[in-house]
């Protein structure tokens, strides 16, 4: 296996970065993966996911969001439709390579802008999720009761995520309210796979139950066992890849 920098131009005129891993031989077919809200491209689980799927034979992208990591822009700025439009961005550059995506893959945050992204990318066979949430201000309820009576009064406010310090702003909390997660995921024609963990204390498993109870397409449920919300045990992630890399195989493009 190897692997190379790939950058390229975000919808709002930041210069996003990222890696493409790939396979030895021809890739069966390319990923896209979309990191957690409170990890980056080169964190521990995007890295090692990224890896053991390449090491299957899927070429995978992972790239830092605007705002994290080497791209550009500012974190606290950011809102979750931006996230998406980079997410698209992002398989539109990779088309552009001759190396067109036809899987998403998301983790957390990043597994709701697949979700959202999915039905704007011509070619997408198939999406998956892991550790998804339904609804963010759950996580943020869960974090700090009085979260969102801070964001609402100050406009800002910082929550502590999967054991790390993060500043959420109100224009972060207002754009996820406009989005319409339950009918975009109904609208879902492509299959969908969604893990989760049992023991995951950031995301509850019932936000797993509510993803996959409103797809309506094929759809696939994988128990991650006792992996924690981040899957900083190798072995989890590594077993999370080979789920993901055996299931997407059969939506992949036949020509790659």
């Amino acid at each position: 296996m190897t692997a190379q920098t790939f950058e390229f131009d975000g919808p709002r005129g930041y210069r996003l970065a990222g890696r493409l891993e790939l396979p030895d031989g021809t890739p069966q077919g390319w990923a896209i993966l979309a990191h957690c809200f409170t990890c980056g491209a080169d964190s521990k689980t995007a890295a090692r996911l990224a890896r053991a799927l390449a090491a299957r034979g899927i070429g995978v992208l992972r790239f830092d969001f605007a705002g994290r990591g080497d791209s550009g822009g500012s974190f606290t700025d950011m809102t979750f439709a931006a996230d998406v439009e980079d997410l698209i961005a992002a398989g539109e550059a990779m088309t552009r390579e001759g190396k067109p995506p036809s899987v998403l893959i998301g983790h957390s945050l990043g597994g709701v802008a697949v979700l959202m992204a999915a039905g704007e990318m011509p070619g997408i066979r198939a999406a998956v999720t892991l550790g998804a949430p339904f609804d963010i201000s759950d996580i943020l309820y869960e974090s700090d009761p009085l979260s969102l009576q801070t964001i609402e009064t100050e406009g800002e406010v910082e929550v502590l995520m999967a054991g790390r310090p993060f500043v959420v702003r109100k224009s972060f909390v207002d754009d996820l309210a406009r989005h319409d997660f339950a009918s975009r995921i109904a609208q879902l024609r492509i299959p969908l796979l969604v893990l989760h963990s049992p023991r995951d204390a950031t995301v509850s498993i019932e936000n797993a139950a509510r993803i996959f109870t409103i797809a309506t397409h094929a759809r696939n449920f994988i128990s991650l066992d006792n992996a924690d919300h981040l899957l900083t045990r190798g072995a989890d992630a590594d077993y999370a890849a080979a789920r993901i890399s055996s299931w997407a195989s059969r939506n992949l493009s036949p020509e790659h």
